[in-house]
């Protein structure tokens, strides 16, 4: 396995491979590879010649007082698990190359972008595409994958894609989870073992939701206090958002029909972590 860490030889690295015919699967990451950033590493392993994981905790996403000095960094343990997920290339730029001074140039989703957790954290989404724009002008895949964990991003991301005309295809994964639930997360490590036990609360809500709906509610503020009673029965556990909408356009639906999302962000102590399923009516 390759590791690039220079967007001039990552760029001219894409453009040989594409002269030589090979299809390009790339895995945009924040770096501490989990088990859920394996699952679509594996999968690019299966559908294209070379996989691309690049890892770059990109500070245009992080809003103030957010974790961006502490979010969690091991580049050794990453380039292990990357080579053992079938990984050709570790690309990992330096903030400095990928924002140099004068940089003034951003991405801006609208609407798919002014819910959920952009409502909470209005500039994410802005970072996130300019981010992942940058990375596929650099890295010129066939095919991304992302993580349903990250739902409204990979909504972001496809509109973007789609709308910019990007040569790329967007795929999303389901959600990888730890054995008692839990959506896995490189900031689960921050959780205590008290704090540990209390996160299983979303995974449980987002259950009770699904067999509300499975046995004919439609009513979302009666499956949504449902839901809350149960998280706010945890002791570490305070509630950001939880939200029941359209999985396309992200808004909000009553009563429930069609694909719906139900979406939620709660912060385990000082943690703020997400979690979703789509119910289909």
């Amino acid at each position: 396995m390759k590791l690039v860490d220079n967007i001039q030889r990552m760029s001219m690295l894409s453009k040989i491979l594409k002269k030589e015919g090979k299809s390009i699967g790339f895995v945009p990451t924040m770096g501490y590879l989990h088990d859920g950033h394996m699952s679509l590493a594996r999968a690019a392993r299966q559908h294209t010649d070379v996989v691309v994981i690049s890892i770059f905790v990109n500070p245009a996403q992080f809003g103030p007082g957010e974790d961006l000095t502490k979010y969690p960094k091991d580049l050794k343990r990453d380039e292990e698990m990357a080579g053992l997920a079938g990984a050709d290339v570790l690309f990992c730029p330096s903030v400095s190359e990928m924002y140099p001074e004068g940089y003034a140039t951003y991405v801006n989703v609208e609407r798919l972008t002014e819910t959920l957790c952009g409502r909470s954290r209005p500039a994410h989404f802005r970072g996130v595409a300019t981010v992942v724009a940058k990375l596929f002008g650099i890295v010129r895949p066939d095919i991304a994958y992302f993580g349903q964990k990250d739902a409204q991003q990979a909504a972001v991301i496809k509109k973007m894609a789609e709308d910019l005309n990007m040569d790329v295809e967007i795929k999303v994964l389901p959600i990888t989870r730890e054995k008692d639930g839990l959506a896995m997360s490189s900031r689960n490590v921050y959780l205590s073992s008290e704090e540990r036990k209390d996160a299983v609360c979303l995974k449980e809500a987002l259950d009770k939701a699904e067999r509300a709906i499975r046995s004919g509610e439609r009513d979302p503020g009666m499956i949504i206090n449902v839901m809350k009673e149960l998280v706010t029965s945890k002791p570490s556990a305070r509630i950001d958002y939880i939200e029941i909408v359209d999985s396309k356009n992200l808004r909000p639906i009553a009563p429930l029909s069609g694909d719906v999302l139900i979406a939620m962000a709660v912060f385990i102590g000082n943690t703020r972590l997400i979690d979703n399923v789509i119910v289909k009516i």
